[in-house]
Order: structure tokens, then C-alpha cells, then sequence
């Protein structure tokens, strides 16, 4: 008899994490004789919880294909960490009341843990579920996969964004501005960061300055580099991540709060480095904070971005459909030109809190650009246009409305 399956998405959303919930929608349906109705948790983890479950059986295929081209979370994503045994239970409880078999989580590097916490507990339990992380971020920072689906539509709009931007402050820097700071997402590892780096056409253009976490922060260093760029170019355009610290690894800026996960909650250090340069050298600025529009813009994704994301959904379930525990689909390159990539299995127990961050061999010596290398790794995940299409002169989006699977269980306290 077919078995039930639980989705979920989980941290923060991308401009393609749909692509790969219509993977695992669109191949479970395939497959009746093994997989039955596939449950979407309402908001991540925590409709597992609170046994909050969305069916999904009750949309079209129509309607499922339409994710492929929607940002954001289909069916609502959390930032929760299942810090018990009891918590981890509970999701077992509520998978036996609604005949669960197989368990899809699409997240990051805590979600990945989270998906082995669970698996392990049900080996130990003697509960038959199969679990499998789908994987997901904007930062790119996932071990044993060649890069994260999510990165890739984010890459192209910053680099966009900052290819963009040149243009306007040049053409502003002999009578007005002269600075311009875009702050981008990346706690530790500085892809995004680097993938500004890319709009960059031709010597001069914009930007002239990486600042990467991976690279201390010397002012003494960095000012002159910027007035240098000013007196050569006429203006200077600069990247920044969000983790960017100093030499004591302390972070230049934090909003003072930590997620659930424990980590700072960042923001500003941008808009720190545009002051910086302006009181010490006293050029006028402007500075971006690219925040959710880097991950939400899915009028500009990456089409190789996208086929990875729905490819890694279809995976997931042909894994499980083959047996595979605790395992999540990865991305294995194959050739850079031609970008040639196919999926394989990794064990959770590889992925699960282990952080990839940028090779230094990515970073030129200086540590404020990207070498050669960097570039081929980036240039081909940004590849490819996948316009969504356009009702009224903007984007068309699927919104949705899958019922509530009635409850079985009593209510759970979320801690």
C-alpha cells in the first residue's frame, strides 16, 4: 500500500525553492502505487508540530506546475530548531496519525541536521520513515554539493544589481556621488559577494572593491584602495558582505538579536563602511541593502538555478522511491565549458552543520576580488533566463489554497 509523504521548507526562502517542491509534487504523482497523498507542513517544520498539514492532492497539476515560476515558500517556511527528543517524537506521532511514510525537507545546513535528528530517531524507534534533505540557500554554503540551489538566481540579480548601479554612479561621479556600497546576504562564506564581482566586464568597471567575511577588515588597508579607485575611475563601487569582521573576528555590525538557530541577526554593515569612507575621505555615497530582493527575484532567476532546484525535488522522491535513508540529492559538476552537472547521493550525516565557505584560491591576493578560477566555478550558475511570464506588465504568480488535513492528535505546545 502507498505511504503518505511530509514536505516542508525551511530558513529562508528563495527565488526557486517552488521549483523544487513542483520536483517532488510533480514525481510523486507519478508514482500512485508508492506514494500517496503528499502533505505540505504550513509554515515549515512547525505544521508537522502543530499537525497543521496542507494537502496538496486536492491542487492541479496545472496549478503545481506554476511553482516552478513563483518565488517565495509555497506553503510557508520557519526558522525553528526542534531542540528535544520530545519535539522530534512528536513529528514521528503525527507522520503515524496521517499514514507518513517518506519525509522531504528543503532547507539549509540546520535543516539538513534536522532531517538526520529525525531519521536517526526513527531508525532507533523502529518506525519505517525515509527521510531525505532537499537541498536550498542563497549562500551557497553547503557541504558536498558542487553549489546550492537558490545561489544561482541570487547571484545573477546582485551581479545585475551591481552592473546596473556602476552605471549610474558613474555617470553621477564628476558632480554628485562617488561611492556606492551594496551590502549582500553571506553570515560567513562570501559567495554572494563574490558574484558581484562578475559584472564587472571590462578593467575599471564596477565594483573595485570585494569586502569578503573570509578577509579580516583593515581600514588602513581598504581607504586608500578606495581613494586610489576614485582618482583611476572616478568613483568607487564596493560589495560587502553582511558577515564582514575584523581582525578579532568580531562582526562590524549586528542588529543585537539571534534566530533560533543562535545566530546574530545582521544588517547595516554597509551602510557602516559608506560612513566610514565618507569621514575619513569625504566622498558623498549612497549603499544598498539588497536583502529579500536578492532572494525573491525570480523575474531575473538563472535558468540553469531553476532546472537544478526542480531536479534536486525530482530526485528526492526517486531516492526514496528506491530506498535511500538520510540521504539529499547533490549537485556534481562534470565540465565547466560546457557547464555540465548531474545529481548524486550524499550521506546527511556529510551535510548536516558543516559549512562551505569560499576557497582562497576564489580570492585574489589582495583579498578585494575574485581570481579567474572563481569566476569559471560562477559564471555558468547564472546562465540561462527563465522569465516568468507576465500578465498586466508583471510577473504572474501561483498563489496556492490547499485545504487543512483534519486532525487526529491533541495540540502540541511549540516551545
Amino acid at each position: 500500500m502507498p505511504k503518505n509523504v511530509f514536505y516542508a521548507q525551511s530558513g529562508g526562502v528563495t527565488a526557486v525553492i517552488n521549483a523544487s517542491a513542483c520536483g517532488v509534487l510533480e514525481t510523486a504523482r507519478q508514482y500512485p502505487e508508492q506514494f500517496g497523498t503528499v502533505f505540505a507542513g504550513r509554515d515549515g517544520i512547525l505544521g508537522a508540530l502543530t499537525e497543521d498539514l496542507l494537502d496538496t492532492s486536492k491542487e492541479t497539476d496545472a496549478a503545481i506546475a506554476r511553482l516552478r515560476h513563483t518565488p517565495g515558500g509555497a506553503f510557508g517556511s520557519c526558522r525553528y530548531k526542534l531542540k528535544s527528543d520530545a519535539a522530534r517524537r512528536r513529528l514521528l506521532e503525527v507522520f503515524a496519525a496521517h499514514d507518513v511514510g517518506y519525509f522531504f525537507y528543503n532547507g539549509g545546513n540546520d535543516s539538513m541536521d534536522t532531517a538526520l535528528k529525525v531519521a536517526e530517531l526513527a531508525r532507533q524507534e523502529g518506525v519505517p520513515l525515509v527521510t531525505v534533505g532537499i537541498p536550498k540557500t542563497v549562500d551557497n554554503d553547503l557541504a558536498k554539493t558542487d553549489c546550492c540551489p537558490g545561489f544561482g538566481s541570487a547571484a545573477k540579480y546582485v551581479a545585475t544589481s551591481m552592473r546596473e548601479a556602476g552605471f549610474d554612479v558613474a555617470s553621477m561621479a564628476r558632480t554628485s556621488t562617488k561611492i556606492f556600497v551594496l551590502e549582500v546576504m553571506g553570515r560567513h562564506a562570501g559567495w554572494l559577494t563574490a558574484a558581484c564581482g562578475l559584472a564587472a566586464a571590462a578593467p575599471g568597471d564596477a565594483p573595485h572593491l570585494l569586502l569578503f567575511p573570509e578577509i579580516p577588515f583593515a581600514p588602513e588597508v581598504f581607504l586608500p584602495r578606495v581613494e586610489a579607485a576614485v582618482k583611476a575611475h572616478g568613483y568607487c563601487a564596493i560589495a560587502v558582505s553582511e558577515g564582514l569582521r575584523d581582525a578579532a573576528g568580531n562582526l562590524l555590525s549586528s542588529l543585537g538579536g539571534q534566530d533560533a538557530f543562535g545566530h546574530a541577526q545582521l544588517g547595516g554593515v554597509g551602510q557602516s563602511v559608506a560612513q566610514l569612507i565618507q569621514e575619513r575621505l569625504g566622498h558623498k555615497y549612497h549603499w544598498a541593502l539588497a536583502d529579500y530582493l536578492q532572494r525573491s527575484a525570480r523575474h531575473i532567476a538563472s535558468q540553469t538555478d531553476v532546472d537544478q532546484a526542480y531536479a534536486v525535488g525530482r530526485e528526492a522522491v526517486l531516492a526514496a522511491r528506491s530506498g535511500h535513508n538520510a540521504v539529499m540529492p547533490a549537485i556534481h559538476r562534470l565540465s565547466d565549458a560546457p557547464y555540465r552537472w548531474e545529481i548524486t547521493l550524499v550521506p546527511l550525516a556529510e551535510v548536516a552543520n558543516v559549512e562551505r565557505k569560499m576557497p582562497r584560491e576564489f580570492i585574489t591576493e589582495d583579498g578585494f576580488g575574485v581570481t579567474e578560477v572563481c569566476r569559471r566555478y560562477l559564471l555558468p550558475l547564472l546562465e540561462g533566463e527563465a522569465f516568468p511570464p507576465f500578465a498586466q506588465g508583471l510577473p504572474d504568480y501561483a498563489r496556492l489554497t490547499p485545504p487543512r488535513a483534519e486532525k487526529k492528535l491533541a495540540d502540541f505546545s511549540v516551545e
